[in-house]
């Protein structure tokens, strides 16, 4: 890709002929079960700036789902890659110890929002790490049974699923549903408030449920392991709640004894301008699960624990590639450039890029609410702002004519769009972003006769 062509820039309109053959076999030999939201088919990028099979250059506000955090393929990313490949590319720490898991797990410790001394586990992705934390909280506490969120994504593994709650389709055909012993309880959505309230005089009173109704009627506090929930809600519509929800919450669990497992996999590592959006919260979990973007694109869950909540026995849960050498030597050099300068960035540039949206929310009567934080940036589409009617069709041809007109984007719950762009992303290209998205809401609007 030559360094100096910047996207957007189509050559051939999408998808061409290449990627037209390798979607077509694609439909021959691969699961139907993934979900493919538009016929991109990359054949490599740089930074932000992504190449299709066809020659045609995107920039890519998508970031793998929010895991390209360095951008695509970091040159420094790949020089830790090719030197530890270079030495070994497996060992498994289940039955052997290496060098890079140990320093992980020690970088691990001093980043995560957890007080005291911390122990890690490593698995493969997000679900894993959640698999992970499931498991420590019931052996810890010797209780059965969990309570998650109404439109929470935590994976699609079956003890992950349980926790799941983010579309009835991930669930459909696997009951009796998941594991059971999990109850789950309406999420802070302050802009369709589950208790009917504003944000200006809201107490959380959304967890009123959770406290008078399923802690009385379903399940007694005892009980209860843990209380899961993503600080930031993520495949839920990119959720930001606010503070007195986890205040409450965390306090909620103290008080009954319940671990706090927070799922950072998609809120986590810099990507809202903080190393964990728990950050923004103060919040102290007992157990933090991390993914997507802490190895830059290579495979890696990890769940963190206090070392006194991490108690189980060897045998009791492992994990034959988990924590990978190559994906730890990845981790490693991905933390780094978040501490040096990729953090502050995703600040700024997300800030620059949240009052460039909401601008846009002005002149475009399909936006219905815009929120976020760092380059985590959530926007509720409408049909009319007063019903606030969800705009769930106009949602997915804003994402396809962003696509055509060489953006990447993705959907978040029933009606949302989410822009998790990588934390490489400049103000020029926050810019491109912002024109290209006026332009796909425009031609929406004009379709469907809504007017500003």
């Amino acid at each position: 890709m030559p360094p100096t062509i910047t996207a957007p820039l189509i050559r051939v309109g999408p998808p061409g002929p290449r990627a037209r053959a390798i979607i077509q076999r694609d439909a021959e030999f691969v699961s139907p079960s993934y979900t493919r939201t538009y016929p991109f088919v990359i054949a490599r990028g740089q930074g932000a700036v992504v190449e299709d099979v066809d020659g045609n250059l995107f920039l890519d506000c998508a970031a793998g789902i929010a895991v390209n955090s360095t951008g695509v393929s970091h040159p420094d990313v790949v020089r830790a890659i090719v030197e530890q490949a270079q030495k070994f590319l497996h060992m498994s720490g289940t039955d052997f110890y290496y060098e890079a898991q140990v320093a992980l797990a020690r970088e691990v410790a001093g980043i995560v929002p957890i007080a005291g001394p911390v122990r890690s586990f490593f698995g493969n992705s997000g679900a894993e790490a959640n698999e992970a934390a499931i498991k420590l909280a019931r052996y810890h506490t010797k209780r059965p049974f969990l309570i998650a969120f109404l439109g929470s994504f935590h994976g699609r593994t079956m003890g992950a699923l349980s926790l799941t709650a983010s579309r009835a389709v991930q669930r459909r055909g696997f009951g009796p549903t998941t594991a059971p012993g999990v109850f789950h309880a309406p999420y802070a959505d302050c802009y369709r408030c589950p208790a009917g309230l504003k944000p200006a005089t809201c107490q959380a009173e959304c967890l009123d449920f959770l406290e008078e109704q399923t802690l009385v009627h379903l399940v007694t506090p005892d009980e209860v392991a843990a209380i899961v929930v993503e600080p930031i809600q993520g495949e839920g519509g990119y959720l930001v709640p606010p503070r007195q929800f986890h205040d409450r919450l965390q306090a909620l669990a103290r008080r009954h004894g319940m671990l706090l497992i927070v799922d950072e996999v998609q809120s986590g590592m810099g990507r809202t301008g903080r190393m964990f959006a728990s950050e923004h919260y103060g919040l102290q979990p007992d157990i933090v699960t991390i993914a997507k973007g802490v190895a830059s694109g290579l495979p890696l869950g990890i769940a963190a624990a206090r070392a006194e909540v991490m108690d189980w026995t060897p045998g009791a849960h492992a994990s034959t590639f988990g924590g990978n050498p190559v994906a730890c030597a990845a981790a490693l050099e991905t933390i780094r450039l978040l501490r040096e300068s990729l953090i502050a960035n995703a600040a700024a540039v997300g800030a620059y890029l949240m009052d460039g949206v909401r601008e846009l929310q002005q002149r475009h009567p399909l936006i219905g609410d815009v929120r976020g934080k760092g380059l985590m940036i959530g926007i509720e589409l409408v049909r009319d702002r007063a019903s606030k009617a969800r705009a769930t069709a106009e949602r997915d041809e804003v994402v396809t004519e962003a696509f055509n007109r060489g953006l990447l984007i993705l959907g978040a719950g029933r009606n949302a769009l989410r822009l998790s762009p990588p934390l490489v992303l400049d103000r020029g290209q926050a810019e491109t972003c912002l024109r290209i998205l006026d332009e796909a809401l425009s031609a929406v609007e004009r379709r469907h006769g809504l007017v500003g």
